[in-house]
């Protein structure tokens, strides 16, 4: 049997980067050892976010669309790197803005709002500006459905 680590540490590269991983996925150190990159994850889900990220190892891409957490990937998870848990989140990923956000440059934005199914992104009233988005991370599922529309990039979730 081949040792990954020793090989990846030969390369340079000993363990892909932290990506965003999928609903209900292991700690990174035990998914990236449980995943066996059959990449069954990713014709499961419905929305196509799943995409082949960095190693080969599965990761999500909210330009491509929002999670609705339906758990289809892990329903095709074998090697159960992707394990739903009764009563635990799915992740603790949250939106966040940063500094490219329109309404702080004085434009009238609220995109991102419009996006958000679960009504966590509120614009409260700003003496002398354009209404500023605001994240409720008690509400915030980290779905994503924010991120791509912005028009300037200024949504994060991690």
């Amino acid at each position: 049997m081949v040792d990954a680590a020793r090989r990846g540490f030969l390369r340079g590269r000993p363990r892909p980067r932290a990506e965003l991983r999928p609903p209900w996925a292991l700690p990174e150190a035990a998914f990236v050892d449980r995943c066996n990159r059959c990449n069954a994850c990713l014709p499961a889900c419905p929305q196509g976010i799943i995409v082949s990220g960095d190693g080969g190892y599965p990761t999500i891409d909210f330009q491509r669309g929002e999670c609705t957490f339906c758990a289809a990937c892990v329903t095709a998870c074998q090697p159960q790197a992707l394990l739903r848990r009764e009563g635990e989140p799915p992740w603790g990923y949250k939106a966040s803005v940063n500094d490219a956000c329109l309404p702080a440059r004085g434009v009238e934005c609220r995109v991102c709002g419009d996006f958000c199914d679960v009504r966590a992104i509120n614009f409260p009233p700003r003496l002398g500006g354009c209404p500023e988005p605001q994240i409720d991370s008690t509400l915030c599922t980290g779905c994503g459905a924010c991120l791509a529309p912005c028009p300037t990039r200024a949504i994060r979730i991690g």
